[in-house]
């Protein structure tokens, strides 16, 4: 199997330090613990997928859509009780991984989160400049 040869894959396959399998198992049926925000501890120790193959996050090349497409469904179904899955989206959005599932989404859904984010920026901006304009021109 083929897979991105960037470093952020490392975070998908390497076990998690310190990982009780009583947390596993809490994650794996949905009871997640609340994380410590207060840790110094980089976010993605904390991340499920670090016990999972990272053949789930990561097409190999050349996969049949049915075949992508169950197994990004499989991948967000982890994400989804990953306790760090919003950091996980921030990071994938703010990066951009061009690659694998990040935080629930597929690349094709955080292009679209993107999109939408630019459009909304756009509009801000240009309802601060409508609503500046008049209280500029009354000043």
């Amino acid at each position: 199997m083929l897979q991105p040869s960037h470093q952020s894959l490392q975070v998908a396959a390497v076990p998690a330090a310190g990982a009780s399998p009583e947390r596993a198992r809490n994650s794996a049926w949905g009871r997640v613990p609340v994380r410590d925000h207060d840790s110094d501890a980089p976010w993605h120790t904390e991340a499920v997928c670090r016990r999972d193959e990272a053949g789930l996050f990561f097409a190999p090349s050349k996969e049949p859509t049915a075949s992508r497409l169950s197994r990004e469904e499989a991948a967000k179904r982890v994400c989804g009780g990953c306790p760090v899955m919003v950091e996980c989206r921030e990071h994938a959005l703010l990066q951009p991984e061009p690659y694998g599932v990040w935080g629930g989404l597929t690349a094709a859904e955080r292009r679209v989160v993107l999109a939408r984010r630019r459009r909304r920026e756009v509009e801000l901006k240009k309802a601060a400049h409508t609503s500046a304009g008049p209280i500029a021109a009354a000043g």
